[in-house]
């Protein structure tokens, strides 16, 4: 390719050099699976968490236990994307990039050094709820910046495609931690997995979190927030309240989209492997090693989709995902609930198709709807509270489903009509694909467009 980006960027600054690009594409990605992998793995060992720190007894109640804290991060995502945000929006998304990381992985690491229950009683819970709450405020300020630091190098026509890779390398990240749990299942038994094996990927997080830092704290500053930056220059930074007041309606409708892509991410990422374990009882290494090349397939999916998106355009792109995921969501389920292997990964893959589509669109709007000076706090923002109220929530309304209602299609048909609802999201967002990313805070009442 040439040596530089053929096409201009979306903003006024110079066209980005390709070396530069590649190089900020594969930071933003490195860090972001550094981040994923460490929120998996809990997901993953959710049954061998519920064993080591909540009391005997029922397994269902265990589960909901474990998937309560599991929820538990995801509601103080959105106050660590408000706090994040607005901190990425004034100093700068590398800064703020490179401290999220720091904070995940030691949070990871320390759950897997945490007394169990059998220990020091309840308060081995305690402190898995406050190192999953660190979990969650660091996850709140990563995936928006890391999205928002790409695009903002990226040239107009291309955005999708870059954007793609952070799809790709959280599910990327998923892949390797349910590799790595399967590994670990497979080669020390379930007994040993569950006694004190399941430490051993949440220490994995220390190295990974120190190489991410040293490799994001050695990037340059996004040229168009430099450029947002310097416009603003002796003028007060729009404050939490004034974005609200701004930018609510494009904050609202994005977000009702969102709430697929948040449901069908973790139904596909992290729910499954519980519904293959406890519903169809398949065995452990069954499941994750299937769960692996179903994740593995969908990160290989995503930069294929970016550069379709970037192609059709994202209301199109939108729709397609939502249309799939209704229309999928109970012939998976239904097709996984064969317990075979290959049922397992057939059902797993239906999930993919739609929820990569849904990721990979996700990716770039949460840059594109919003404008330069406010993008961070906007995204993070949006973004976290549907992850909290859809994605965290998803694996306990999926047991809780089943349990109340005994049929096991439950989560499908709830997936099915969020996608419902996600597709009248898509209808009410205009356009963004190509559109300049340098516009400022409008008012109130302006088209979304004119913001975006």
């Amino acid at each position: 390719m040439n040596p530089a980006v053929p096409s201009t960027p979306g903003s006024a600054t110079a066209p980005v050099p390709q070396s530069v690009l590649r190089k900020v594409t594969g930071a933003a990605a490195a860090g972001t699976v550094v981040e994923w992998f460490d929120f998996a793995v809990y997901g993953f060992l959710a049954t061998q968490l519920a064993h080591a720190f909540f009391p005997a007894g029922d397994d269902v109640v265990g589960l909901l236990q474990t998937f309560a804290v599991f929820a538990v991060a995801f509601a103080l995502r959105p106050i660590g994307g408000a706090v994040f945000g607005v901190l990425g929006d004034r100093i700068g998304r590398k800064r703020v990039l490179a401290l999220t990381v720091l904070l995940m992985s030691g949070a990871t690491m320390a759950i897997g050094l945490l007394p169990t229950f059998g220990a020091v009683g309840v308060l081995a819970p305690l402190l898995l709820t406050l190192a999953r709450s660190v979990q969650g405020l660091s996850a709140g300020g990563e995936y928006a910046g890391a999205v928002a630091y790409v695009i903002e190098h990226a040239p107009a026509d291309q955005r999708s495609r870059y954007s793609s890779w952070m799809p790709a390398a959280t599910f990327g990240s998923f892949s390797g931690a349910a590799l790595l749990c399967w590994g670990l299942t497979a080669g020390l038994g379930t007994a040993a997995m569950n006694e004190w094996g399941w430490r051993i990927p949440f220490l994995v997080a220390a190295p990974l979190g120190v190489v991410a830092f040293y490799i994001r704290r050695r990037l340059d500053e996004s040229p168009v927030f430099q450029e947002a930056l310097e416009a603003q220059r002796g003028k007060e930074h729009a404050p939490l309240r004034r974005t609200f007041a701004l930018q609510w309606r494009p904050m609202l409708i994005l977000g009702g989209y969102i709430a697929l892509t948040a449901l069908s991410f973790y139904t596909f990422s992290t729910y499954m492997t519980t519904f293959l374990r406890e519903v169809v009882k398949m065995p452990a290494d069954l499941v994750l090693f299937s769960n692996v090349i179903a994740l593995a397939f969908a990160a290989a999916l995503a930069p294929v989709l970016g550069r379709v998106c970037d192609r059709i355009g994202r209301k199109p792109t939108m729709v397609a995902s939502s249309l799939l995921l209704g229309a999928l969501a109970v012939p998976a389920y239904l097709l996984a609930s064969g317990g075979s292997f290959g049922a397992a990964l057939g059902g797993q893959a239906l999930l993919a198709v739609g929820a990569v589509t849904a990721n990979v669109v996700t990716a770039v709007l949460v840059s594109e709807v919003f404008p330069t000076e406010v993008r961070y706090t906007a995204s993070a923002i949006t973004y976290n509270v549907s992850y909290a109220v859809f994605g965290g929530t998803a694996p306990f309304v999926a047991t809780w489903l089943i349990a109340a209602t005994g049929n096991p299609m439950a989560p499908a048909i709830y997936l099915t009509a969020i996608a419902a609802g996600a597709l009248i999201a898509a209808w009410l967002l205009p356009e963004t694909a190509h559109r300049p990313l340098d516009g400022r805070v409008t008012a109130p009442h302006a088209p979304v467009h004119d913001r975006a």
